[in-house]
Parts: structure tokens; C-alpha cells; sequence
């Protein structure tokens, strides 16, 4: 484990109670892995499963935490990102209150501020959701 707890704070822009990651797993320039567990009082949370906006912002989440913890071992700003666009989008299945995931994204291509990335969510050996995700990243004045 890389990060975990309000560490992970340093690593995304994200504040609660928007936070939809509580530890990264893995982080390369290629890759990043995260965990989090479904608290009951999460605000994604709808009728005791984690919603489709939950694994959806889970996934930009992780994006962000790889490249925030790179940015961080490089002592450079972390960069800010929104979500350009989603493609190919499956919910197989919600995953419940009380339960763990693990997302895993992985970057494809990079054109100019954009980064094309695959995401998938796994409860388990269950794959949970997964899409590909364009996030453009705001790049700070030199």
C-alpha cells in the first residue's frame, strides 16, 4: 500500500465528502490501482449500494491518485483534471454497503492535455463496472 487515510488527500483535488478512493495500491506512469470501502453514509450511496456515479468518479479518482502520487515523488503540483468524456461505459453490477472494491486505470494515450485512460472496478474477482474515460488535464502557467 502506497497511500492510505487522509493521505490521499495529497495525492487527489477531490475534498469530502467527494472522496471515492481511501487507499492507493499501485501507481506507475502507466497505471494506477486503488481501493475503498462502501461506508453506509457515503453521499453516492443510494438504498445501500454504491451508485453508478460512485463507480464513475471512483474511476476518475484513481486516475488522478496515480498521477498525484507521481507528481508528489517528483515534488511537482498536482494537476487538476475533469473528465472530458466516457465511453464504453458498463455497470455490470453495484457493489453493497459494507464491501471493498479495487479500480484499477490504465493510461492508453496521452494527446496534448488529454489523457485517454481504461478504467475497471472488481468487488472481489467480480468485475463491478469499467469504461474508458478522456480526462483533460489543466495544465499550470510555467
Amino acid at each position: 500500500m502506497l497511500v492510505t487515510g487522509s493521505e490521499i488527500l495529497d495525492c487527489i483535488p477531490q475534498r469530502p465528502p467527494l472522496v471515492m478512493i481511501d487507499k492507493l495500491l499501485f501507481a506507475n506512469s502507466e497505471k494506477s490501482i486503488t481501493g475503498m470501502y462502501i461506508n453506509a453514509d457515503n453521499v453516492l450511496v443510494e438504498n445501500g449500494f454504491f451508485s453508478e456515479s460512485g463507480l464513475i468518479e471512483n474511476i476518475a479518482q484513481t486516475a488522478a491518485a496515480g498521477v498525484g502520487y507521481t507528481c508528489k515523488l517528483e515534488n511537482k503540483k498536482v494537476p487538476v483534471g475533469f473528465i472530458a468524456s466516457i465511453k464504453h461505459i458498463k455497470i455490470h453490477h453495484l457493489p453493497a454497503v459494507g464491501s471493498e472494491i479495487t479500480t484499477e486505470v490504465k493510461l492508453t494515450n496521452r494527446i496534448m492535455e488529454v489523457s485517454i485512460v481504461t478504467g475497471s472496478v472488481w468487488q472481489d474477482e467480480v468485475l463491478m463496472a469499467e469504461c474508458e474515460m478522456r480526462i483533460f488535464v489543466r495544465s499550470e502557467p510555467q
